[in-house]
């Protein structure tokens, strides 16, 4: 296990230091919160513990930018002159732990004990996990990292499926990890305003900014503008090539990120596929089955036509064809027209049952039209009869992500 000490008294730091021999941690010992940056950008940890008052900047300071750099290591402050407000403020930035000066050395092993328990537990959100193996999703992973560093307006462009909606999650978790996250279509956005005070301090991203209105343009921008608004740090996703009134342009287009399609990412398909067939099989309680190699030929094989969005359908397909422990054959996307199958619903009368079996079609209708139309909410809610909005309600009532 690989600890991170920074402690500007060099006494105590080697006092520390040498607690730790015979524990099972190897320790990299600085004075400095630049050397510890530094250290964080070469190489991996699994834990931090720093003093709170450091040269340069404070150790509050140092953990949110190691947090940006390692989002998984474990941390702890420690300071003779931690304030309640300190406290709470790096809790919210992911503290494990705020030792008070003077601590005895058991103490800190103990604390040292949890930490280990805590770094062989799993990541804190594994059904969403940051892919990011081609070189298109590292360029783009260091350019969210250096906007972590601010609060200014994000715009993610891109193809439908391709990963927007996941990049924007992502740079609010790297600039704050503990506030909340919306999402809202942008043309309903303007019966939900009243959400803004819900978000203060946290991220509204709009999607489908493509789709809003000319003339509710102006409304956006005055929600922006207005107090609740100026407490939001607000993002945007559109499909690649689309043009925006210019006052929404310059206001959301601060920093603008292009989201590559999947078949430029080639590196990146294995993995992913690996994360959906793991996370869906966690969410049934199954343990994952194996991917062979005839199945990795066939996925980088494939164009990927409906991106991330194809590929998770995929491999939700394949897992629910699969009995034993090694995947079964993998779909193929024309076979997405067969036939429609539907649990079967808890015994009872058989209007209670008829009405559950119609809950679950209509899940199963809405997921089928997305895919059939790669995820565009505009030729979905056209193809079904629906307005836009009317369809971004029916997928929220039935828990089915917003296309992006």
């Amino acid at each position: 296990m690989r600890l991170l000490l920074v402690e500007d008294k060099d006494s105590f730091r080697r006092l520390l230091v040498q607690a730790l021999e015979g524990s099972g941690w190897t320790a990299a010992a600085c004075a400095h919160p630049g050397e510890a940056l530094e250290a964080l950008a070469r190489e991996p940890f699994d834990a931090m513990i720093t003093d709170l008052r450091l040269p340069g900047f404070s150790g509050l300071e140092l953990l949110k930018r190691a947090k940006r750099l390692q989002p998984a290591l474990r941390t702890v402050l420690m300071s003779a002159f931690g304030e309640p407000q300190d406290i709470v403020e790096a809790v919210r930035w992911g503290a494990d732990d705020f030792l008070a000066k003077p601590f005895d050395l058991e103490r800190f092993l103990e604390l040292l004990a949890r930490l280990r328990a805590l770094s062989d537990a799993p990541p804190p959100d594994p059904r969403e996990p940051w892919i990011a193996f081609s070189p298109a999703l590292r360029a783009l992973d260091q350019a969210l990292l250096r906007a972590a560093e601010g609060c200014e307006p994000a715009w993610f462009q891109g193809p439908s499926g391709s990963g927007k909606l996941r990049a924007a999650r992502r740079l609010h978790t790297l600039r704050n990890p503990g506030a909340p996250f919306g999402v809202v279509e942008a043309e309903a956005f303007a019966t939900q305003q009243h959400r803004l005070p819900l978000l203060a301090d946290g991220t509204l991203c709009l999607v489908g900014l493509h789709r809003l209105p000319e003339s509710h343009a102006l409304r956006l921008l005055q929600a922006m503008e207005s107090p609740e608004g100026r407490r939001v740090a607000w993002m945007a996703t559109t499909r690649e090539g689309v043009a925006l009134p210019p006052s929404l342009a310059e206001r959301l287009g601060v920093l603008r990120f292009a989201l590559p399609p999947l078949e430029e990412r080639r590196e990146d398909v294995l993995p992913l596929f690996r994360s959906f067939i793991t996370s869906e099989a966690q969410a049934e309680g199954r343990t994952p089955p194996v991917v062979e190699r005839v199945h990795e030929r066939e996925l980088l094989a494939r164009n990927w036509p409906g991106n991330a969005r194809e590929l998770a359908w995929c491999a939700r397909e394949a897992l629910r064809a699969t009995q034993g422990a090694v995947l079964g054959p993998l779909p193929n996307p024309s076979s997405r027209d067969g036939d429609l199958v539907l649990p079967w619903p808890p015994p009872g009368p058989l209007t209670a049952m008829a009405d559950e079996l119609a809950h679950h079609a209509e899940a199963a209708l809405l997921r089928r039209a997305l895919e059939r139309h790669l995820g565009d909410a505009t030729a979905t809610a056209a193809a079904l009869g629906l307005t836009v909005r009317a369809l971004g309600l029916r997928l929220k009532e039935h828990g089915i992500p917003l296309p992006e």
